[in-house]
């Protein structure tokens, strides 16, 4: 907000310029750190209410409603899937009309509505059907207990669709992301922001999965529904203290517009001076304010959009959006455009992860997990080793990795985002490759100890076996995760950022959608003719699940040379950034005059 020029010099005048700039000493004073224990206790308690609610969910669906593993683990994959797609819809509204702060509240109370149904299930017995230890002849759940279920996944699905995509995004624009701000900063959001989610994790596989297996569902659900709901008093009790970006229209409007002029122009030829097209500075003001994005010369096609023709300029003001588009907005086009490729690269390694929390378990609970004589570790625990890599890699990165390599590269990051993920793409090969081997490890002690025909046999191999590939792919997350958010982030348009970041959740469903396609199919191609299944349903023992991590890990290294290939060819977004008056960057503009209304078409 600027003040202005031509406020009479009298009394009246005088308190308009003293209300003005009162308000502009309170907007300085909204945001910064103090923010981020309000709106990050909103996230903690999502991570670990999502923990402890999805996180022993396999446990819940195979022994306590008696679901087959290959339909259990199905239903889990299909619901994230869901839970991926859903922050895209949440952010879209975010970004075009509620904005964040309420899109927050409103994903937090369906979320707690979710894991308030899901209680009932687990207390009522008549929402579940008899117990059954052998887990032979069991009597599944009935369609009516499937559906509530199913309720309770649909309406947490929703709420992680207005959290995911706007918390992240809400507690960084508190901060601040310009080029400026964040090389000013000594700790870098993104990893501490992922390091707080991982020890909210931690708490819930050390504390809520015990209660669940030894307590029982009703706690060991209730324990995060309570956490979950406190947490949205804390966020709104922090309300007088955020800033709140207003939201200015739908940003999938704006790329449309672009399109269609873009079309509509189809055989214009573009000037040679990029400096001809058409900007305006006013018009793009309230979707730039931390600076306009400058042209480029990749997929010039869509420069189209911003030609100034002879229709142009006899229109009236203000111009038609749907006919001509500034070059800011032509460039939030690209720079979506651009992203799609890396974005893509991220589908196939969620296949690694998929069946990390369903599989594994239904390993580890074949295993010895004693500890001591009176002590065991409940299987979906073993989770833990996951976690504590990721913290882990996430001290020594901020903290050892990336001063040391600044010194090499300059880079006050250290490395780029695109590096990052390539790094934990590579490390991400190596953990399905070490799940393989175990897996023909305690398979191998199972048959010499005549146990492949008994489901429900402990073998005596420890589950410590199981530590190394979740312990590598956490060190993966701790760069492919932050990378990424890290990535969609900063190479969003300002206008989009909810939208952009959004996209890791979408290849996180498709990702999960592809795993149960996948086992599916395997599951139903290796059980005909005879043949040995890769993955049976009821005895784990009898399968091949080493050939499935040997056929994930095959999918992942071709993967990687399509990312390659990718990071070879992207160019980050160019934007122009004003910091304390100066400007940063080069932008052609045609002359406006801010002391009186946007010029007309003719007068550009």
């Amino acid at each position: 907000m600027e003040l202005e020029e031509n406020i009479p010099v009298n009394e009246e005048g005088r308190r308009e310029i003293e209300k003005k700039k009162k308000k502009l000493l309170e907007e300085k004073e909204l945001g910064g750190v103090k923010t981020l224990p309000f709106i990050i206790s909103n996230e903690i308690s999502e991570k670990f209410a999502t923990e402890g609610f999805h996180g022993n969910m396999i446990t819940y669906l195979t022994l306590e409603l008696n679901l087959p593993l290959v339909k259990a683990s199905n239903i889990l994959t299909n619901f994230n899937g869901l839970a991926g797609f859903t922050p895209l819809v949440g952010a879209l509204i975010a970004d075009s009309f509620s904005g964040r702060f309420w899109m927050i509240i409103a994903g937090s109370s369906l979320y707690v509505l979710g894991l308030a149904s899901l209680i009932l299930s687990a207390i009522l017995p008549g929402l579940r059907p008899p117990h059954c230890p052998t887990q032979e002849n069991c009597k599944e759940a009935s369609d009516l207990q499937l559906w509530v279920l199913y309720t309770s996944l649909l309406l947490t699905s929703l709420g992680l669709g207005g959290i995911r995509p706007c918390v992240v995004t809400f507690a960084a624009d508190q901060l601040g992301m310009s080029k400026n701000e964040v090389e000013s900063r000594s700790w870098n959001f993104f990893n501490w922001y992922f390091f707080s989610l991982e020890t909210a994790g931690l708490l819930a596989l050390t504390f809520v999965f015990y209660v669940q297996d030894h307590v029982g569902w009703g706690w060991g659900l209730g324990i995060p529904t309570i956490a979950m709901a406190l947490s949205i008093i804390v966020f709104i009790i922090g309300s007088p203290y955020y800033k709140k970006q207003k939201p200015e229209g739908s940003p999938l409007v704006r790329l449309a517009q672009v399109i269609a002029a873009a079309l509509h122009k189809r055989k214009a030829i573009a000037p040679a001076d990029s400096g001809l097209l058409y900007q305006n500075k006013e018009l793009d003001a309230t979707i730039s304010s931390n600076g306009r994005l400058l042209h480029t010369n990749q997929y010039k096609w869509f420069d189209k959009a911003a030609i100034v023709t002879v229709a142009d300029k006899s229109d009236s003001n203000p111009p038609n959006l749907w006919r001509v588009s500034t070059v800011h907005r032509v460039e939030e086009l690209k720079s979506i455009i651009r992203m799609l490729p890396i974005w893509a690269s991220g589908i196939l390694p969620i296949i690694a992860y998929s069946h990390q929390g369903s599989f594994s378990i239904q390993q580890a609970r074949t295993m010895d997990r004693s500890i001591s004589p009176s002590l065991k570790i409940p299987p979906a625990t073993m989770s833990i080793f996951q976690i504590l890599s990721i913290l882990i890699g996430l001290l020594l990165y901020e903290r050892l990795f990336v001063p040391f390599a600044r010194r090499f590269t300059r880079i006050p990051s250290g490395i780029t985002t695109l590096q990052r993920m390539g790094i934990g793409y590579a490390i991400n090969v190596f953990g399905t490759l070490i799940a393989a081997m175990v897996e023909m490890k305690r398979r191998g002690v199972a048959t010499n100890h005549n146990l492949l025909g008994k489901p429900t046999a402990i073998i005596p191999i420890s589950v410590f076996w199981l530590v190394p590939q979740y312990w590598i792919h956490g060190m993966a997350l701790a760069f492919v995760n932050v990378g990424r958010i890290e990535f969609f982030y900063d190479q969003s348009p300002e206008s989009m950022r909810s939208t952009s970041t959004s996209f890791f959740w979408i290849a996180v469903a498709l990702g999960n959608y592809a795993g149960t396609l996948m086992v599916s199919l395997i599951h139903d191609y290796t059980g005909k003719g005879g043949g040995r299944n890769w993955i049976p349903n009821r005895n784990l023992n009898s399968g091949r699940l080493e050939y499935y991590y040997l056929f994930v890990s095959g999918l992942q290294v071709v993967n990687m040379m399509y990312y390659l290939i990718c990071t070879k060819f992207y160019i980050y977004k160019a934007l122009e950034e004003v910091s304390e008056g100066i400007t940063e960057g080069r932008a052609a503009e045609l002359p406006t005059d801010k002391k009186t209304p946007s010029k007309s078409m003719a007068e550009w």
